[in-house]
């Protein structure tokens, strides 16, 4: 009897032992993954900590005076502010291209607002052309440094400007030129310095433009511009001219003589057409006006009045951007309503 307790014994003290080193050899196992964990850590953390020590040599790498950079093109730019002083004073018209409009003068589909049209693109190829001093060519000031942006606005360039994409750019614009920034229009969301009154002050500089001016829109027929903000209660009137939301350009001569029709001598046309909108401010301007495709001017005050930090959908306008920004509320707004002079595309 003694002799089976003294069995069961060993046997559990076997086992104790067995259990003993099979969790001593789990915590060796254990450390040894936690030291190569921390040594990862601290590699990881190395490597963030150096990478904006980094970026900084970058720029110096970058300007070797040795390194051939000569396919790298930089388009030059007016400041906004110089441009505002020429649309105010001087009373430039102006054309911005985008994404879209490159897109469209290189024969692609883009614009989910307009088809590809290939006398579109070829009109908007002689527009970008044009060297009249008293017409403006904005285009996106996206080709260099990114440090006036947000993070938002980063995501949104960075991907797009490849290296195609840049190479597509290049085939329309001109070495020897200086550009107005076609960001004119974006005073707000794609800011770094959205949270302060960086933007508000750009507003109020854009205001000027129109300041006691007899105003003509010429707009999709839900982007309504100006409906139920204050961006434009500083003109002296305001009528409009109302085209279909897409597809524009299907209409564009009706939009193009009804303008005529209802321009006054010093009339200000201000455009949201999208790509249509450059084509109209080149032919008004020719016939005599001046004329601004001002784009996405009024949704960016919409959200700068909302200070959600950067888009939003707004029920009652037109957006391409935004998901669901193409489902627009209906208003009942009778000075918008009493505004409207003209609306094509009823038999387009």
């Amino acid at each position: 009897m003694e002799e089976k307790k003294y069995e069961e014994l060993a046997k559990a003290v076997t086992a104790c032992l067995n259990e003993v080193v099979r969790l001593r050899q789990e915590k060796e196992s254990l450390q040894k993954q936690m030291e190569a964990a921390l040594q990862t850590q601290q590699k990881l953390l190395s490597v963030v900590s150096n990478t904006e020590k980094n970026l900084e040599n970058l720029k110096y790498e970058w300007n070797d005076p040795g390194q051939d950079r000569g396919s790298f093109y930089y388009p030059r730019f007016y400041k906004i502010e110089e441009t505002v002083e020429m649309l105010v004073q001087d009373r430039k018209s102006l054309a911005r291209f985008g994404d879209g409009e490159f897109a469209m003068m290189s024969g692609k589909e883009r614009c989910r607002f307009q088809k590809m049209e290939e006398e579109l693109s070829e009109r908007l190829r002689e527009v970008i052309a044009c060297e009249d001093d008293g017409f403006l060519v904005g285009i996106s000031n996206q080709y260099g440094s990114l440090e006036a942006f947000n993070w938002e606005g980063k995501y949104g360039i960075r991907p797009y400007m490849t290296d195609a994409v840049r190479r597509e750019h290049r085939r329309f614009l001109n070495l020897d030129r200086i550009y107005h920034d076609a960001f004119i229009s974006r005073p707000y969301a794609i800011y770094a310095d959205n949270s302060t009154d960086g933007p508000g002050q750009r507003f109020r500089n854009l205001k000027r433009i129109w300041n006691g001016r007899d105003v003509i829109f010429a707009e999709g027929a839900l982007t309504r511009m100006g409906v139920g903000n204050d961006l434009f209660d500083n003109a002296a009137s305001v009528r409009r001219i109302v085209a279909p939301p897409v597809d524009a350009w299907a209409c564009y001569q009706e939009i193009l003589s009804a303008a005529l029709r209802f321009a006054g001598e010093d009339v200000l046309f201000l455009i949201a057409l999208g790509p249509s909108a450059g084509v109209l401010a080149y032919d008004l301007f020719r016939a005599g006006y001046q004329a601004l495709d001002i784009g996405h001017l009024d949704l960016e005050y919409e959200w700068y009045l909302r200070g959600t930090g950067g888009r939003c959908v707004v029920e009652h306008k037109y957006n391409n951007e935004l998901a669901g920004g193409d489902q627009v509320a209906d208003i009942q707004d009778e000075a918008y309503l009493s505004q409207i002079v003209y609306v094509a595309g009823l038999t387009c």
